[in-house]
This record gives C-alpha cells, structure tokens and sequence, in this order.
C-alpha cells in the first residue's frame, strides 16, 4: 500500500469516526469497532486480543481525536479508559467493510481437459524442498489449478512426506498418517483393489474431508491403472449455469455418507456442494462409495436422484477428464475438496502398482502461504 498520512478525523454522529486520509480517501470507523480492534489491546507477545469487550459502555462516546507530531491518531475516551493509538497505514488497511490483503487468496481457474492440453503444471521435487520461492510458486499453482505434478522425487514414501511437510502438518484420519494405495487381499476400501475407480473425492464421510491430497508413485508397472483428474468446481459451474435448480439441490440438501469396517463408523450429513456467504463454490464432496441409504422425504428424493445423476452425468463427460499414467518418481498435488481423481482398473497379475498417500489441511496450506509471504 503506497505510503498514506491522516488528514483529519472528525465524529460522524455518535457512534462513529470519519477518518480522511492524505490520498484523497476516507473511511468510516465504528467506535465500538475502534474500541475492540486497538492495536493496544493485544497482548505485545502472542498477539491475541486481551480487550474486555464487556469493560467499556453499550454505546461508548469520544472524548477527543487528535492526530499528535509522529503522526498517529489518538483517541480518548468518556468512560476514562486508556486511550487509542492508530498509524495512518494500519487504519487505512483495515476500512470497513474490506478484507485484508490474504497471500493465500489465490483465484481459482477452473478448467477442461483441453485447457490444460500439456497436462498439469509440473514442478521440481528438489527446488520444492531447497528453494522458499520454488515452494511458494508451486503453492500458488496448485491452488490455481487445484492440481500440480512433482516430479524427480528420489526414494519412496519418506520423500514425498518430505515435500507435504514442507508446507506443513500431515492429516491423519482412520486410514492413518499415510497410506499405501495397493492392491491387498483383505481390503477395507476399493481403493485397495484392482478395480477402475470413478472419479470421486476422498473421505466425504468426515466431518471435514482433508484438504490437499498427495500421491506419489512408487511403482507403475501393471497393465493399466491410468490416473484420471477432473475440476469439480468446473463441473460445478457448469451444472449452476445449465440447471440452477439441480445445483440449488445439491447445495442444500444434505444427505448421509459413511465409512465402516472393523475398527470405526464414520457418518455425516452434508451437502454435495457447499458454497460460501457470497455465492462462490467452495467444496465438492462427491463421492458415490460412500452415500449411505438415501433417507430423504418422498417429496423430495426424486427431485435430489435428477440433480445427483445430472452432476454425475458431467464426471463422465471427457471433456472435463484429464488422463494420463503416473510414473515412478511423480507425485500429483491436489486440492480434495475440489479435484475428483479416480483410476482405470488394471491388472495386478501383469505387475505391480504402488502409490503412497497423505494429506495436509487447507488451514496449513494457506497458514503456509502467508508465511512465506512474510519472509
């Protein structure tokens, strides 16, 4: 933000400051607002607000505002608190009503497999785990797009944890911290067979399903078991301008999803769609493995089954389907709220097929981002 000085700051009305600023600008501050979000009241080493919003009056009053030599604001109070220091550049960052600048609020591309005609963007394992800004330019991709290859990684499991650590925590759920997408002979999910899996997102039974996926090949060999990626957010979009009433369903109708096995239950009620206060789309949770016995009332279950199919109609559409088989040393980034990825079936008797997994949350990743940011 270019440099920004105060002009002046007068009372408008009783509750509230207009603050006008050297840029021409101004901007409209309440005094309970004033009051709360001081710069004072924050604890000067954990930075959390240690204010009592209970300690000042409903309706607190100004007893003067003056702008002093070093160029700050100070206010002072009627009810005899301590008074309100603000820089001309703080105030002006936070003006009502705006958000604050977000390192982490990248704008997302929504795409279709032509889009991405040289397949999704690639980035270099050892400059990922060397290289802040390398790191910081794959973070960036990978939410634009919300996938992203890596590749050159050299070992097996351990060095791909290592590139999902360098961003931050690991997600562990009931599969564990990592998991091994194999074929076994007593699975307890589909993904450990040979089967074709449909496009699909993972763990839409938890209460929130983990937010960056991570799968390295470590091994690739079998006849078939091609990866397959799709933009839910796109396919989404589209379903929202070709049928607003399927997409108004999906986005509120909530429906049970669960995991069972030997060792857990898993149940939720959600939406396939989830979009946030304004309108925007936010997660996909589609995945038809696990929809538990639909319960909806009769009125409105036929209504839920022709907006579901006509969502699904558009994961089978080539045209949003981006295929191509992992080789040993890639890994694919992605965003599990928002990619649907799924697989060919291939044939374990003609070789082996090894990939190992983890998560990492979406509040890591964007806490990530602004970190880096910062340096």
């Amino acid at each position: 933000m270019p440099a920004v000085d105060f002009m002046s700051a007068q009372p408008s009305g009783t509750q509230a400051l207009t603050v006008a600023f050297s840029d021409g600008s101004q901007g409209q501050y309440s005094l309970m607002w004033l009051l709360d979000s001081c710069p004072e009241g924050f604890h000067p080493q954990t930075g959390e607000r240690a204010f009592d919003l209970l300690s000042v009056p409903d309706a607190p009053l100004l007893r003067s505002a003056s702008i002093l030599v070093d160029g700050q604001l100070k206010l002072q109070w009627e009810h005899d608190g301590p008074a309100s220091h603000f820089s001309p550049a703080w105030l002006a960052a936070r003006r009502p009503g705006e958000q604050m600048a977000d390192a982490a609020a990248v704008a997302h591309q929504y795409w279709k497999a032509a889009d991405l005609a040289t397949g999704a963007p690639r980035h270099d394992a050892s400059a990922i785990l060397t290289d802040d800004a390398a790191l910081m330019t794959w973070l960036v991709d990978t939410k634009k797009y919300g996938l992203t290859i890596v590749q050159g990684i050299e070992g097996k499991g351990d060095a791909s944890m290592a590139i999902a650590r360098r961003i931050g925590f690991l997600r562990e759920t009931n599969f564990g911290q990592t998991f091994e997408v194999i074929n076994k002979a007593d699975p307890n999910n589909l993904a450990y067979t040979s089967l074709a899996l449909a496009l699909h997102t993972d763990l839409t039974n938890q209460e929130t399903p983990p937010g960056y996926q991570f799968l390295h090949c470590i091994t690739n060999d079998a006849q078939g078991g091609g990866s397959v990626f799709a933009d839910g957010f796109a396919m989404a979009q589209v379903l929202r301008d070709s049928d607003a009433q399927a997409f108004d369903i999906l986005a509120s109708t909530l429906i049970p999803c669960r995991f069972f096995d030997r060792e857990c239950d898993i149940r939720i009620r959600k939406p396939v769609i989830a979009i946030d206060d304004g309108g925007a789309i936010q997660e996909i949770r589609f995945n038809a493995h696990l929809v538990d016995l639909i319960d909806l009332p009769p009125q409105t279950i036929d209504a839920w089954y022709r907006a579901y199919r006509a969502f699904m109609r558009l994961t089978r559409d080539p045209a949003f389907r981006l295929s191509f088989r992992m080789a040993s040393g890639e890994m694919t980034a992605f965003d599990n709220r928002r990619i649907l990825h799924g697989r060919e079936a291939f044939n374990p008797a003609t070789g082996n097929r090894h990939l190992h997994g983890c998560y990492v949350d979406r509040v890591e990743y964007d806490s990530r981002m602004r970190m880096l940011d910062r340096n």
